[in-house]
């Protein structure tokens, strides 16, 4: 199970109530395509950026109840069904332009300086697929979006502290550089041990400490979202119950090796998934 929040969209789980497959699945495709936008192939950073701000154009006339795309242009697949959700659901369209924001910057910005600005990235990356899913189930109070907040946040730093290896291919750097130099490290240290020529035993107990601390905090949101769940009604509770558990279960296995992501990247087997459904009847939410 990655805990990356747009695979932990639940689509088409069974889980979910009927009437609302159809709504999240369009959701979902939105967030999904423009991410692809942001991140796949061998486009040009214009490029990509030229498209992203057509989704803006797109939203900007859902907004304005007059969406006007030709059958041939890419975009209608997306929006044609999209534009009805949004209307029915009364969807904030700020919710899809900070998604959009938070694609637009994994185009433009590779590093972090501190916990504000990564705080500040997930809260148009992560934040707004919960908030947009909390509106689906009309549950608005102001502490159940915090509780949503820090859930999204704390699965999108437990994927990034997943992923280091693999951001590090893409030049990105999700580790703050404030906590890097607070533990005598630079970004160099990333890229030594993707490419395997790190030879100083000094600097992997100082990335240890390093990182037991970022999983501690990731974890830490986790548990502080946590009785979200109990205010979730049904199927889609337990949903949110097994999402959680996912992402905690994760960063208990980064713990378990030792914080070494650059040679085994720590993911769920089966295994896990049989303690996932152990810890869903005995974990207090």
């Amino acid at each position: 199970m990655s805990v990356d929040h747009y695979e932990n969209f639940p689509v088409a789980s069974v889980l979910l109530p009927k009437h609302l497959r159809d709504p999240i699945k369009h959701i979902y495709w939105f967030s999904r395509s423009a991410d692809d936008i942001a991140d796949e192939g061998e486009f040009s950073d214009v490029w990509r950026l030229e498209q992203l701000q057509g989704y803006r154009e797109a939203l900007a006339q859902i907004q304005n109840g007059h969406l006007q795309l030709k059958a041939d242009d890419p975009r209608a697949a997306i929006f044609t069904p999209l534009a009805p959700v949004i209307a029915q659901y009364e969807l904030p369209i700020s919710l899809f332009t900070d998604l959009l924001t938070a694609f637009e910057q994994d185009i433009t910005v590779k590093r972090y300086q501190s916990y504000a600005a990564l705080h500040d990235y997930c809260k148009h990356s992560a934040d707004p697929v919960g908030r947009l899913l909390l509106h689906l189930y009309n549950e608005l109070r102001p502490d159940s979006l915090m509780m949503s907040d820090a859930i999204c946040t704390g699965l999108q730093l437990t994927n990034f502290w997943q992923d280091v290896a693999i951001d590090w291919k893409k030049d990105r750097v999700y580790v703050a550089l404030d906590e890097l130099e607070a533990f005598g490290l630079e970004p160099s240290y990333i890229g030594a041990r993707c490419a395997g020529t790190h030879t100083d035993p000094a600097q992997d107990v100082q990335w240890q400490q390093l990182m037991q601390k970022q999983v501690s905090y990731a974890r830490g949101l986790l548990q502080q979202g946590m009785p979200l769940a109990k205010r979730l009604p049904g199927r889609i509770g337990l949903e949110l119950r097994l999402i959680v558990l996912g992402g905690l279960r994760i960063l208990e296995r980064i713990d378990q090796v030792r914080y070494d992501v650059f040679n085994a990247r720590p993911k769920l087997g089966k295994t896990d998934w049989l303690l996932l459904c152990s810890r869903l009847l005995t974990t207090r939410f």
